[in-house]
């Protein structure tokens, strides 16, 4: 089965690399016009030029409201509007002070408010609006290694449940996904592994398949949330994790 998005205006906050560029790349190949930014101007450039001509990309920082509020308006204006909105961004934090707690607090959570609103005029003038937000199974556990990060993503879980129903008379539904380990070029699973942490394979050993998850594991399930294929699914947060936390 296979996802039409042939008119579609996506914006992907955080969508250069890893599971932000699958989503990306995802759409764009099911021929929606995407946007995406993200901070840092090469691996942005680079996956822009993969989107093809109807992609659009500009730098943000998704810690502060101003940059979001300015992409979003300019994503607006590229694409003519924004039928679909992912929330893809981290800031990673995972320290138990107020560094890692403000990092997970200002990108993980409120970037999200801010894109929302930010995204609204655009998305409640559009049939059949969606907004996807990436979570992690980290939400569901004790995460003793970053106890920010899992705390952060419990609240958007409970954010995406209160947009569903403060939206839903909008017609925009909301849902999140809630990924397990992801292995990608650069990211942190791939680093663990070259470098030889013993974490990488303790992990890896735990889920059922024995094989980490892909950005495109994740992006399906995306896709299939922002279709009409998912048209009465709002207010959830899938898990995306080969039955990682079953292991």
């Amino acid at each position: 089965m296979s996802l039409d998005f042939t008119g579609r205006r996506v914006v992907v906050c955080g969508g250069s690399r890893g599971i932000g560029r699958g989503i990306a790349l995802g759409f764009a190949r099911a021929g929606a016009a995407v946007s995406i930014c993200a901070r840092s101007p090469g691996p942005l450039e680079t996956t822009r030029r993969e989107l093809g001509e109807k992609g659009h990309a500009a730098t943000c920082d998704l810690g502060d409201e101003a940059s979001i509020r300015a992409y979003v308006a300019a994503a607006g204006a590229a694409l003519g509007g924004i039928d679909i909105l992912v929330n893809n961004a981290s800031g990673f934090g995972t320290t138990d002070d107020a560094t890692g707690w403000a990092a997970c607090f200002a990108v993980d959570l409120m970037a999200i408010v801010h894109a929302t609103h930010a995204a609204l005029p655009y998305l409640e003038k559009s049939e059949g609006a969606s907004v996807v937000s990436v979570s992690s199974i980290s939400a569901y556990r004790v995460a003793v290694r970053n106890p920010p990060y899992g705390a952060i993503k419990a609240a958007v879980n409970h954010y995406t449940a209160t947009q569903a129903s403060a939206l839903a008379k909008k017609g925009i539904r909301v849902n999140a996904v809630a990924p397990g380990s992801i292995e990608f070029p650069g990211g942190t699973w791939e680093k663990r592994r070259l470098a030889g942490d013993p974490l990488y394979e303790n992990t890896r050993s735990r889920i059922p398949s024995g094989q980490m998850g892909t950005p495109e594991d994740v992006a399906d399930v995306v896709l299939f949330l922002a279709s009409p294929m998912a048209r009465w699914v709002t207010g959830q947060t899938i898990t995306v994790d080969g039955g990682q936390l079953n292991g």
